[in-house]
């Protein structure tokens, strides 16, 4: 069997070539420039298919009036199914009780798991995170809620602190900010990346989502979305170095755009990328098939037990 990372970026979209609204037209991004071939990852950079990366577009409509919402896309995406045509909308950013149905129903984790693989998420929660879902304050979102729906359990403080997982924005930076949360390692962005790409040998199905990107995308300036993506070029540069001859793929991909537009606060229309890292015959399998969200699982499911 094949291993797969998804690399999950919330409200990430192909945008346009434009530097006074998308971050991605004006950060420094070697490393993904490097994958394809010095383009930016832009709309107009798609389709295409080098010695070391595939990028193309996937539809985040599917067909659905409105804009593409967070529940119902990463449920498309984790399910194999069109969620919002099913339950008649887009809808987010925490999943209804139509959407828990669904992914209680069946998702990449516990697919992978009926069928004999290791799959996890290697994001790691705080204290709080637990407390608030334990008093009800909160709910899950769509991935932690299909991770525990197949009967695994998200990854803790303690977790992070055996490098076991990573923090939501890879270096630690940001939980070691929270005078509440408990003591964890620090990394430069090359480590977390090398430290993901070693944790994901664990796992036929390693996924980590990060989320920051839509939270910039909603809030943050265009500096700060620079910043951002300049970060997550470094966690990359590790990762990749990392990954080396692996006969493996790294999936890259999001639920709708946001961060691509920063004069538009709320979700966009924009297609989202699929950028594929690693062996071409891997890659070609994933990318066959593939038009919209509801298309991903399918392929994953495919590359790894069919491949």
């Amino acid at each position: 069997m094949a291993r797969v990372l998804f690399l999950f970026l919330d409200g990430v979209g192909l945008g346009d070539d434009d530097p006074k609204r998308n971050p991605f037209s004006t950060a420094r991004l070697p490393t993904l420039e490097a994958l394809l071939d010095d383009r930016r990852l832009i709309a107009s950079s798609a389709p295409y298919e080098g010695s070391k990366a595939t990028l193309f577009s996937v539809d985040a409509r599917m067909g659905v009036d409105g804009r593409p919402q967070s529940a119902t896309g990463q449920a498309a995406i984790l399910t194999g199914k069109n969620v919002p045509a099913l339950i008649g909308s887009h809808y987010g950013p925490k999943p209804n009780p139509p959407i828990i149905k669904i992914l209680e129903e069946f998702n990449l984790f516990s697919e992978v798991k009926r069928r004999g693989g290791e799959a996890g998420l290697l994001n790691a929660y705080p204290p709080r995170y637990f407390e608030s879902i334990y008093s009800r304050r909160r709910i899950y979102s769509a991935i932690p809620l299909a991770v525990r729906a197949a009967g695994l359990e998200l990854m803790t403080a303690e977790d992070l602190q055996a490098k076991r997982a990573l923090s939501a924005d890879f270096t630690g930076a940001g939980w070691a900010a929270q005078l509440d949360f408990p003591p964890a390692p620090i990394y430069f962005p090359a480590e977390a990346g090398a430290l993901l790409a070693q944790l994901s040998l664990n796992y036929h199905l390693a996924w980590f989502d990060f989320w920051p990107t839509d939270y910039a995308g909603h809030r943050g300036t265009l500096a700060q979305g620079i910043s951002l993506l300049e970060t997550l070029d470094a966690v990359l540069d590790g990762l990749i170095k990392a990954w080396s001859d692996r006969q493996d793929l790294i999936v890259i991909t999001s639920d709708h755009g946001n961060l691509e537009d920063l004069n538009w606060r709320g979700h966009t229309l924009n297609p989202v990328p699929a950028l594929l890292i690693g062996p071409i015959t891997l890659r070609r399998e994933f990318s066959k098939q593939v038009n919209d969200l509801s298309d991903i699982a399918p392929s994953v499911l495919r590359v790894i037990f069919e491949s």
